[in-house]
């Protein structure tokens, strides 16, 4: 049986949402002398790549990307791919849906160890079923649905080609 896919973003606007949240994060952090990009494995990591090249084209502040790696059903354990300082660093943790907030509460606990400046935290979908304290800094669609609908975002390469509801 065939899913149906009622598409929530296409390509066009998922990337007028990306570059709209990349002059975002430069006017909310003008002076900074940098930003780690901390993708969320797979989506997430697709997300942060697509941010620093729109930050690169649009403004000057540095830029690295490393990319955390977690079961999203159970989260005891959260590795990072770098092994970089970061204190008095700006994060943005990145993801490609929020749901209840779980994910990118643990996805924050290593950069806590360091006493980073900032944690800023960014998806293109947020949902409103809230279990954690978590509100994204940066959203480009908030959407009420159901307990039992799903948002994937889907993806050709590197590129984002839209986010769909099933």
């Amino acid at each position: 049986m065939e899913v149906q896919k009622k598409y929530i973003l296409n390509k066009d606007t998922a990337n007028k949402k990306l570059q709209r949240m990349a002059y975002e994060i430069l006017e909310n952090n003008a002076g900074e002398s940098g930003i780690i990009l901390a993708g969320i494995r797979e989506s997430g990591s697709l997300m942060a790549r697509n941010i620093q090249q729109l930050l690169k084209t649009i403004g000057d502040i540095p830029t690295s990307i490393i990319t955390i790696s977690l079961d999203k059903k159970k989260p005891s354990v959260v590795t990072l791919s770098g092994n970089e300082d970061f204190a008095d660093k700006v994060v943005i943790v990145i993801d490609d849906v929020a749901n209840s907030g779980k994910t990118m509460l643990y996805a924050m606990k290593p950069f806590l160890e360091y006493y980073p400046k900032k944690i800023q935290t960014l998806v293109l979908v947020e949902r409103s079923h809230k279990a954690f304290p978590v509100k994204p800094d940066y959203v480009g669609l908030s959407i009420s649905t159901t307990v039992q609908e799903h948002i994937f975002v889907e993806a050709d390469g590197e590129e984002i080609v839209g986010a769909y509801l099933v």
